[in-house]
């Protein structure tokens, strides 16, 4: 990913707005087994404490790499709970990168914060509705399919 996703600008000013980026080797004696590093690329966010959050594996293009992380960014606020800053990457994924492998999960995982906050079940009808119309193929679209019984 050196020679490609992270000599690229956004990919840099991103991670350095968002992050603490730290560099292991998968072979380090320490961190390779703490962190089961068993090939590499392979990105962690975790908390402050090292406590892993989200993991990805194999490379990404510049185009995909942000999305992803702010998928995993998005995951780690979703599960603190902070449902709003969770919702706020999802949106950026949905807003930015439309086209994004990620847009189907960040769209069906806002929806759900959206109605765990609210209570609302339009919230998830919403997240059927979005993704069969902008993302049929999406297996996202599958996971959000008993939401369309919710219609009334």
């Amino acid at each position: 990913m050196d020679a490609v996703a992270y000599i690229d600008p956004a990919v840099i000013s991103f991670i350095n707005e968002s992050f603490v980026p730290v560099r292991v080797q998968a072979s380090d004696p320490v961190y390779g087994p703490r962190y089961r590093v068993k090939w590499t690329p392979t990105l962690l966010l975790t908390d402050s404490k090292g406590v892993e959050k989200y993991r990805t594996l194999g490379f990404y293009p510049p185009g995909e790499l942000v999305p992803s992380l702010l998928l995993g960014m998005g995951k780690a606020f979703f599960d603190a709970p902070d449902r709003p800053a969770a919702r706020k990457c999802f949106g950026r994924i949905i807003d930015e990168f439309p086209r994004s492998p990620q847009a189907g999960e960040a769209i069906y995982l806002s929806g759900v914060a959206n109605y765990i906050e609210t209570h609302d079940v339009t919230n998830l009808i919403n997240i059927y509705d979005r993704l069969a119309a902008d993302y049929p193929q999406d297996i996202w679209l599958t996971r959000a399919d008993p939401y369309r019984l919710l219609k009334h």
